[in-house]
């Protein structure tokens, strides 16, 4: 048998001396017995199954029956028994070497009627039962996936499988109806959703106390995520990876750090003008005291980086350095005097997908921040390539473009497309609404790319307004639609008190919009959508045609999606805590691609001296209301104070 499967213990079969010789007792425990037997028929098809497996081979996993050496495990199943008393024992346990936090759990049953009771809860006569037993042991320290196998040939095999995430209540069905490679179930399980959401909001966790480090350590907001995004894209670096921990100088790891971050970006076939200025971004880390003082410092910011994020980021596609700017900034003046407000990565997504974007689309954003709408649609194009590298090397060079004026975003922004493996010669660092370097911008692409820029899709989440000097965010609606190829989709999300205004300048400039635009649709959004920023605005998200004028007799979209699933938690701050987010998503779409109309969802001739937005028009029956409803929104508002209290 192979080394990495370990049999903890033999078949138990009731000794002879312990039956009861009288005929009726007698059967029943040659029936037990014989049924024993039959299931060691089942064991041994999954046995064989995994025995054969590539990982099995190549011993990266360790299968063991019944029992486990590991001692995490064990300790679990103490008092795990499917009787109710003792140590649980499942057929199979199976761990990954290189994958510590997941284990498979398999449990195995002869008789296809005992596959699964309907309340779940026989735990020692069904497959189902035991197994989620098992799991719901297991989970407090393990993410699980739990197999449920019953019959006596392979021809009858009946298999349930099931993800339960740490930490978790509920096991969910994952995969299909059959045994798979052990390959397999490690791809699955990392692209599973809920797997996302855990280590999504592990993340967000590690952030806060990420800042409270660098806060210590005296390193100002405004250049923290700079710090990140220079030592990710250092780790990129294999001989800087491999030889980092040897430097014995603070002041050789700092020089070696920042020299690999500009050999990184100049890998990235950038103009020089460009690594200059990101050179310059960067090179607060040659001369930080926290640096230069004591060598290990940096190491082990390096080292945890590596562990936390880096990891995180070759896994799923998103936009961490957004994420980690968001809470670098929540609690410091300068986010909010700048207007910056960063999108949700599920609203950058839902842009994506309310778009069409596919392979073909050249998508802009001429305010693009740490570029969360270009990495998801980014992400979205390479995905539709299906595998076709030169395509996905024109959709990395040639149909993502950007704007950003602020130094120290633009370098974020920049280092962000590296390392999601981008293009990110096509970001521009320059005012959008200065035409001598819009037309600098289109020159340097066409040199670059030898393609003129003609964009076919805009995102953006401007700059919101301040004070009264700032610029207005339907002026950066209005530059981007500019930009746009005609009948091109422009999609922004800007605050609710644009599209409500019925005169003054923001009355003007809907009547510039709807003049050379048309207005296809609004939606309403969740009022605490920017929580994680700690900015309180109330947004609507717009979609235009561009260069086409609003047709009189066209009536526009409108959606009251305020409700996303996602709900505010003390450790995560607003996430999709209860995965809900994707039904949501699903509905929101057919909503606005079928022109739906239902009572939060209809469409209706508009104007610019109108309100653009649906709860304008909403007829709402309040005789539908209960007291009930009354009582249960209080008890909600309660619980949540209770549980988000100090």
């Amino acid at each position: 048998m192979n080394n990495n499967i370990r049999k903890m213990s033999k078949l138990e079969l009731i000794p002879d001396h312990k039956k009861i010789d009288k005929g009726g007792d007698q059967r029943i425990l040659e029936g037990q017995t014989c049924s024993l037997m039959n299931e060691r028929i089942t064991e041994n098809i999954v046995r064989e199954h995994f025995k054969k497996d590539a990982l099995v081979k190549d011993s990266k996993v360790i299968i063991e029956e019944q029992d486990s050496i590991n001692p995490r495990i064990n300790k679990l199943l103490k008092n795990a028994s499917k009787k109710g008393l003792g140590k649980g024992k499942p057929e199979f346990i199976i761990s990954f070497k290189d994958e510590s936090n997941l284990i498979i759990v398999i449990e195995c049953k002869a008789d296809i009627t005992k596959h699964e009771s309907k309340k779940r809860d026989n735990y020692s006569e069904y497959a189902v039962d035991g197994v989620l037993l098992y799991s719901s042991f297991l989970s407090k320290s393990f993410d699980v996936i739990s197999i449920a196998v019953s019959g006596e040939t392979k021809k009858e095999l009946k298999v349930s499988q099931f993800l339960q995430i740490r930490d978790t209540f509920e096991a969910k069905d994952f995969l299909g109806v059959d045994l798979l490679s052990l390959e397999n179930y490690l791809d699955e399980y990392k692209n599973d959703e809920h797997k996302l959401h855990q280590d999504f909001n592990d993340l967000m966790v590690y952030s806060k106390q990420l800042n409270e480090r660098l806060h210590k350590l005296k390193i100002k907001e405004s250049i923290r995520s700079l710090l990140i995004s220079g030592i990710l894209l250092a780790l990129r670096n294999e001989v800087f990876k491999t030889s980092y921990e040897k430097h014995k100088k603070p002041k050789t790891l700092s020089g070696s750090l920042v020299t690999t971050i500009s050999e990184e970006l100049k890998e990235g076939n950038i103009q020089d003008m460009k690594i200059q200025d990101l050179e310059r971004e960067y090179s607060f880390i040659r001369h930080h005291e926290s640096f230069v003082s004591d060598v290990n410092i940096l190491k082990d910011i390096i080292k945890d980086i590596d562990t936390n994020i880096h990891s995180f980021i070759k896994t799923y596609k998103h936009d961490v350095l957004g994420q980690f700017y968001i809470e670098f900034l929540r609690y410091a003046n300068s986010d909010k005097g700048l207007g910056i407000v960063l999108t949700p990565p599920h609203i950058t997504d839902l842009f994506v997908d309310l778009a069409k974007v596919n392979k073909d689309s050249i998508v802009f954003d001429n305010c693009c921040g740490t570029g969360g709408f270009l990495i998801s649609a980014m992400n979205k194009m390479i995905d539709d390539a299906k595998g076709n590298n030169v395509k996905i090397k024109d959709i990395k060079n040639k149909q993502i473009i950007g704007f950003e004026f602020q130094n120290d975003i633009f370098a974020l922004a920049c280092s962000n497309m590296f390392i999601h493996k981008d293009g990110s010669s096509s970001i521009f660092k320059g005012d959008c609404f200065k035409p001598d370097f819009i037309e600098q911008s289109k020159e340097d692409f066409k040199k670059k790319t030898g393609s003129e820029m003609k964009p076919n899709v805009g995102f953006l989440n401007p700059p919101y307004k301040n004070i009264k000097s700032d610029t207005e965010e339907f002026e950066f609606v209005l530059n981007n639609l500019e930009i746009l190829e005609p009948n091109g989709t422009c999609i922004a999300i800007i605050p609710m008190s644009c599209v409500t205004a019925t005169e003054g300048h923001l009355l003007e400039l809907k009547k510039r919009l709807m003049e050379k635009h048309t207005l296809d649709a609004v939606f309403s959004m969740p009022n605490e959508l920017f929580f994680n920023s700690n900015v309180g605005t109330i947004c609507a998200i717009v979609v235009f045609k561009a260069h086409q004028p609003h047709p009189k007799n066209k009536e526009t979209f409108l959606g009251y999606w305020k409700d996303d699933g996602y709900v505010k938690t003390r450790r995560f701050g607003r996430a999709d805590y209860n995965n809900k987010w994707e039904k949501i998503r699903t509905q929101w779409l057919d909503e606005y691609e079928n022109k739906k109309r239902t009572p939060y969802c209809f469409t209706k001739l508009l104007t610019p001296e109108d309100e653009w937005c649906v709860e304008a028009y909403m007829q709402v029956d309040y005789s539908i209301l209960k007291e009930d409803d009354f009582v249960k929104s209080i008890k909600d508002y309660v619980s949540f104070k209770l549980a988000n209290s100090d």
